[in-house]
């Protein structure tokens, strides 16, 4: 039997990893300049965390989440989005009481059952960021900010940020009720999939990438156009501060996202690069939420983003160029007693940060030199008898072919200049 990763699941391998790195570096900068404080929770939490903040009725609840029973006979589930845990964190760790704004960040991985495709894996991982505490749309705009200035830093410039306002409790029934009304005069033209959202979750009409439904719903109203007064004040404070930055943006009327706990701003980051699954990161307020959760009434905003999907924009333009990490020194021992040395050398230099290989493989001198070359070494540094004698060895630089005689004892000092 033949053992294989799960579909949906991919490795990622050391050729690859050299990219994630320089990814998550830029994100991390990013967080430090907006002051983000990193968060990590657990991979698995309990099913009814999701399934009341996310919504029973949506997709991800209802069709996608990874959920199971443990010894005790609770349902868990592996965390399928990162907000919710962020929030569960939130309240249980009382950081409301510590700090008026929280700003977290996360970077990890989630997981959802749905269909394997380009970018859509059934573990995948993202980045995200929530703060919580202020109900400013200067906030939604930095909460914006961070993803474009990511991709900025990693020289991605074909990136269209997309903003709508989902409204609050008090207009998205009134607009919900007359969408309703609108839907079920043309409800014979929309695909299966949106007839069966039309009573449970009708806004998620509006976002389908079907082409029957986008053809037959092209002239519904949308909420933009029923939003009370404090949403539209709100969204104008969005569109304002965008406006100040110079930051461009387009309106989408049917951005509504996919999860329930949103309110007022939504907003969607694409790329060309992607082709039809052009999302980059996308999120939103969600004002209502921490009081659901258990906590106090308490505003907040924040973004998810997509590490695979980065990848794919990384990969296509090849704006981010990674160095291989090579060997300062390949210590070549030609015996017993030089390998034994060879290796309590390289563990010195290893502690002083430099970086060291060395055959564990018993290999003949040639071998070894071919490794050397194959690992693309810096330097070469063989050592047998006469070496260890003499207390000198001659080190050869790989790239240049030239060599120096060094003292052993002082190779860091001769590596540290080379």
């Amino acid at each position: 039997m033949t053992l294989k990763s799960i579909r949906g699941t991919k490795d990622i391998l050391p050729a690859d990893s050299a990219i994630w790195q320089a990814a998550e570096e830029a994100i991390r900068r990013v967080m430090m300049a907006y002051n983000y404080q990193e968060i990590r929770t657990p991979i698995f939490e309990q099913t009814s965390l999701f399934s009341r903040s996310i919504g029973e009725l949506t997709d991800i609840v209802s069709k996608e989440m990874y959920t199971f029973l443990d010894r005790s006979e609770e349902s868990l589930t592996l965390r399928p989005e990162g907000t919710a845990s962020v929030i569960r964190a939130y309240v249980q760790n009382n950081l409301g009481e510590q700090s008026p704004l929280s700003k977290l960040y996360y970077v990890g991985p989630m997981f959802r059952q749905e269909r394997p495709q380009a970018g859509r894996l059934r573990q995948f991982h993202q980045f995200g960021v929530e703060a919580l505490g202020s109900s400013s749309p200067q906030l939604d705009v930095e909460i914006m900010l961070i993803p474009l200035e990511v991709y900025r830093s990693l020289g991605i410039k074909e990136t269209t940020l997309f903003i709508n306002s989902v409204g609050c409790p008090n207009c998205r029934p009134i607009y919900k009720k007359k969408l309703v009304g609108e839907l079920q005069k043309i409800v014979n033209k929309l695909s299966p999939e949106s007839q069966a959202r039309l009573q449970q979750n009708p806004l998620r009409v509006l976002d389908s990438k079907d082409e029957r439904d986008q053809l037959a719903t092209n002239d519904v109203p949308l909420m933009k156009d029923f939003l009370c007064s404090e949403c539209a004040a709100h969204f104008d404070g969005v569109q304002s501060a965008l406006g100040a930055l110079k930051i461009p943006f387009l309106i989408n009327g049917r951005l509504v996202r996919g999860l329930d706990y949103y309110t007022k701003t939504a907003f969607e980051i694409t790329s060309t690069a992607l082709g039809s699954q052009d999302a980059l990161a996308g999120g939103g307020r969600y004002d209502l939420l921490v009081e659901e959760l258990g906590g106090k009434p308490t505003p907040g905003v924040g973004f998810a983003a997509g590490m695979e999907r980065l990848m794919m924009v990384l990969q296509k333009t090849g704006s981010v160029q990674t160095k291989q990490r090579v060997p300062a020194v390949f210590i070549i021992g030609l015996d017993e007693q030089s390998r034994s040395w060879a290796f309590v050398k390289a563990t010195r230099l290893r502690s002083l940060g430099i970086p060291v290989e060395l055959d564990y493989l018993g290999r003949s001198l040639k071998a070894q030199m071919r490794e050397a070359n194959r690992q693309e070494a810096v330097h070469v540094l063989v050592i047998g008898d006469s070496e260890l004698k003499s207390g000198t060895a001659r080190m050869k630089n790989m790239k240049t072919g030239t060599e120096q005689l060094i003292e052993l004892e002082k190779i860091e000092d001769a590596l540290r200049s080379a």
